[in-house]
């Protein structure tokens, strides 16, 4: 097994990793190394040497983006990618019901259950494993880019700086090859394989991992007298039921009308272009999962039944 670890991703919770994979991993089904990443996608090239080097399972240990360039790495390849969530928003780990105490998803690993989920691929380059966005959306994530700190404070510091002053744009999506486009004037537009954002906040309620779809999700700019109303439905799985957003599910999508040429990927600001095309490739990415039925906190000494003494016994 190769660890691949960002040192600076998130919120710091990596910075422990390896003496907790010490406690923690079953040291009788791994053998492993930890390897850290020094620049930007550096974990794909980690990642595409360790799978080249036949390693079974390759492990993200990051945020979002860091997933995505451990994904990159195992295109095509027969490792399973694990994930120890430490970064800020975790979305992927989310919905795989990863915990984020990374000590908890170590634990995880040791279960060793295989699985697969989808992969998006985008212009026939970019690999999507949870999430990708046009608009505004896009637009906070180039910011986030360049800043100096990470994490949800400063996600939403950049939010509310800039929710005012931008402007909805206008789109055509062609889905599943339809020659008639659904055209929208969009604050912003999410393409998703997860559900999440990251951070809980739900914005495609019904997309799976492994259906084959890419589930999209239109939003208009809501009103700031409505925003007490809507962004709680992020956070309560049902953002279907607001009025500013419509739905939609596609195996195919050609987008046109990305003014701004940037995109949302996996919560990382990509310069892509203006004419977007996404695929679902089904089952593309093998990945180890949770057994809920197993527990992550197991007592190894189990304390002897207390016998309660007889009442003769006290006096």
């Amino acid at each position: 097994m190769t660890v691949i670890v960002n040192p600076i991703s998130g919120i710091g919770k990596q910075k422990k990793i390896e003496k907790l994979l010490n406690h923690n991993l079953d040291h009788d089904l791994y053998d492993y190394e930890v390897l850290y990443t020094e620049y930007i996608h550096h974990g794909t090239e980690l990642a595409r040497s360790a799978a080249d080097r036949g390693r079974d399972v390759v492990v993200a240990v990051g945020g979002d983006g860091s997933v995505n360039d451990v994904i990159a790495g195992l295109k095509d390849s027969d490792s399973y990618l694990g994930i120890i969530p430490c970064g800020s928003g975790n979305g992927l780990a989310r919905c795989m019901s990863i915990p984020l105490t990374p000590a908890f998803a170590i634990r995880v690993l040791n279960q060793f259950k295989r699985g697969s989920i989808d992969t998006v691929v985008l212009n026939d380059k970019y690999i999507i494993a949870s999430i990708a966005g046009v608009g505004f959306d896009a637009f906070v994530a180039r910011l986030m880019r360049s800043a100096k700190t990470r994490g949800f404070a400063a996600y939403v510091n950049f939010m509310l700086r800039e929710y005012t002053n931008y402007k909805c744009k206008d789109y055509c999506l062609y889905l599943d090859g339809k020659e008639t486009p659904i055209e929208r004037n969009a604050w912003f537009i999410s393409f998703a394989n997860s559900n999440q954002f990251g951070y809980a906040a739900t914005i495609a309620p019904k997309a799976k991992l492994d259906d084959g779809l890419i589930d999209i999700s239109v939003v208009d700019k809501v009103p700031l007298e409505h925003l007490p109303v809507s962004v709680p439905l992020l956070y309560a799985n049902h953002i279907e039921l607001s009025s500013h957003v419509e739905l939609f599910k596609a195996h195919d999508i050609l987008v046109t009308g990305n003014v701004d040429k940037w995109v949302n990927i996996d919560g990382e600001g990509e310069n892509v272009g203006k004419e977007l095309h996404f695929v679902n490739h089904h089952n593309s990415l093998r990945v180890l999962t949770r057994d809920k039925g197993i527990p992550l906190i197991i007592r190894e000494h189990k304390l002897p039944d207390l016998v309660r003494p007889k009442r003769s016994e006290l006096d």
